[in-house]
């Protein structure tokens, strides 16, 4: 499993300094960064690269990748994009493309708008996707979460992800290398948009025996279905025609026209219903696909609303609060872009039961006041989380940092800690005794204690870094 960090640097187009809420401006900006054509292109490069210097001639020469993207836009985007590195390449390798319906895709060579179905962008059935994806020349496949669960492909070796992962959903996604194959001994993920540490997290509360701790009140779901049905957002019909289109894998615009009534539906209400309404069809599509990954319900009613409130809930338009970063983009340019490899661990899990928490629908809600801050501190923060920073000596940094990990592994209090103290208490060790470390070794690089002293960022992700190392005879993590 390989992760890899994007760094990116941001630049102010004008002379102003306009406020903006900071969480939603930071998200904003990274995915605007991620779905620039230079990004998409740049993480492109990296795959093919890639696989064909680690991949292509696994499982006897027949080895075969999965893209993950978290859009039809993006799949289409990376489907231009990998077909230009292959043929950059002269590869005779060829992508295909995955998705549900037709969707709007700008020609790179005319610059045109038109609609375009996996099928015109393949140039076969869409029912014929599986079966020529297991010959010659087609090695990757593209997908917008068609493909992503319930596909066996023994001849899939390496997925690249650039789509969040969480939960059941990273399980079912990532388990689709685990189909076994004669001559397959290993897979691999190189990943964009998560972290190892989640994945393992993922997979650890399914891998043995998992227990649910509480009941979680499927009685729940005649409630939501309940307060979304009072609204007539939608019809039984509706659902029905939606659901027979996309199981049938219709022309989007078959699927569209259904869902553009219900969505002019939801606008004819007041705010108030509509925040209740997709509060309420979010909360039904969460507990139904929680309680559906673990229980057998035999509920064909519950499982088409599902599907159609799926295909429902990104076309409802957000609440106007929801839009004020928007205004943003119009003020920053993307003046620099690459991809840097973070750490490629093998994730092993504890061979231990797990256990599920509730899903909890409802509640008290307690909102925190939104953090609002200038545009130039917003790029300011945006660019210590994400810019890389430019050492000038990096080859003494990285010695000077080993020094310090085995400096700490070796310190009395904090080993101490370790042995008899909880792991809070043991963290809090571990940072006291990387401060006395960075002390002392500070003639020894003072770049690096420059960066510790003045980059927060830095400093947190070190002393973290140093203590998930350390801990307990952890391995070292800093390469």
């Amino acid at each position: 499993y390989t992760t890899y960090q994007s760094y990116y640097h941001l630049i102010k187009t004008i002379e102003s300094d306009p406020m903006f809420e900071k969480d939603k401006a930071q998200k904003r900006l990274r995915k605007y960064v991620e779905a620039k054509p230079e990004a998409i292109y740049k993480k492109a490069e990296i795959m093919v690269e890639h696989f064909y210097e680690n991949v292509r001639f696994r499982i006897d020469n027949q080895a075969r990748a999965m893209v993950v993207t978290g859009s039809i836009k993006k799949a289409v985007e990376y489907f231009d994009a990998i077909s230009k590195c292959l043929a950059k390449r002269k590869s005779s390798y060829k992508a295909i493309v995955a998705f549900t319906g037709d969707t709007e895709h700008t020609d790179a060579v005319t610059n045109k708008k038109n609609m375009v179905t996996e099928s015109s962008l393949n140039g076969f059935p869409s029912n014929k996707i599986e079966e020529i994806f297991r010959t010659e020349p087609y090695r990757f496949l593209i997908c917008a979460d068609k493909f992503q669960t319930g596909y066996d492909e023994p001849l899939l070796h390496t997925m690249y992800v650039d789509k969040i992962l969480t939960d059941i959903k990273a399980v079912q996604t990532l388990s689709r290398l685990n189909r076994a194959h004669k001559n397959k001994m290993d897979t691999f993920i190189l990943d964009f948009a998560n972290k190892t540490d989640d994945i393992k997290e993922a997979f650890s509360r399914y891998y043995k025996t998992t227990l649910l701790s509480d009941e979680t009140d499927r009685n729940k779901l005649y409630e939501l279905i309940a307060n979304m049905e009072k609204y007539e957002v939608y019809s039984q019909k509706d659902i029905d025609n939606v659901v027979d289109f996309f199981l049938k894998s219709a022309v989007r615009t078959k699927i569209d026209s259904i869902l553009d009534v219900c969505v002019a539906n939801y606008k004819s209400i007041d705010e108030e219903g509509q925040v209740e309404f997709k509060t309420n069809a979010k909360e039904f599509v969460r507990l139904y696909n929680f309680l559906g990954a673990i229980l057998s319900y035999g509920m064909p009613d519950w499982e088409k609303l599902s599907i159609f409130l799926t295909l429902l809930l990104p076309k409802l338009p957000a609440p106007k609060e929801d839009d004020d970063t928007k205004e943003l983009l119009k003020y920053i340019e993307l003046e620099s872009y690459r991809a840097q490899k973070k750490e490629t661990i093998d994730i092993s899990l504890e061979n231990e039961n797990s256990e599920l928490y509730p899903i909890i629908v409802g509640g008290n809600c307690f909102v925190k006041e939104p953090e609002v801050d200038y545009l130039t501190n917003i790029l300011d923060d945006f660019h210590k989380q994400w810019g890389n920073l430019n050492w000038q000596n990096e080859d003494n940094v990285k010695t000077t940092i080993k020094q310090v990990q085995i400096a700490v592994s070796e310190d009395e209090k904090y080993k101490n800690a370790m042995k008899n103290a909880d792991s809070e208490t043991a963290k809090d060790e571990g940072k006291d005794a990387t401060e006395r470390a960075m002390q002392s070794f500070m003639a020894d690089s003072m770049e690096l204690y420059k960066q510790y002293v003045d980059n927060p960022s830095f400093r947190n992700w070190l002393i973290d870094m140093i203590f998930r190392g350390t801990y307990n005879g952890g391995y070292p993590r800093f390469q």
